[in-house]
């Protein structure tokens, strides 16, 4: 079984910054990409931004406006979400995802195919 643990997520006020960090544990796999997802009360989960390791490609949510970077280290199997210039509207659950299977197409759409349990990312004014 694949595990995905998620920290980082706290409380801050407006304008703060926070990074998360997501490592994979268990049963090993061919680890492709990992992305990370958040969904805030009352609302679906929706795509942050994600990294293919191979070629190192990445991908982003409209919303992140530069103000988000992912990043991490494939040997590990750990992701990082550098995230600055907090608003209250990004609070949420973070989740880490990974994908274990090949990519066609390396869209913010794609599915994955492990999850973490989420990271409490709480910002206030």
């Amino acid at each position: 079984q694949v595990q995905l643990v998620e920290s980082g997520g706290r409380s801050v006020q407006a304008g703060g910054s926070l990074r998360l960090s997501c490592t994979t544990s268990g049963r090993a796999f061919s680890n492709k990409a990992m992305g990370w997802f958040r969904q805030a009360p009352g609302k679906e989960r929706e795509f942050v931004a994600a990294i293919r390791w191979l070629g190192g490609a990445t991908r982003y949510a409209d919303f992140v406006k530069g103000r988000f970077t992912i990043s991490g280290d494939i040997a590990k199997n750990t992701v990082f979400l550098q995230m600055n210039s907090l608003a209250p509207e990004d609070t949420a659950v973070y989740y880490c995802a990974a994908r274990g299977t090949p990519i066609v197409v390396f869209t913010p759409t794609m599915r994955y195919d492990y999850w973490g349990q989420g990271t409490q990312v709480t910002v206030s004014s």
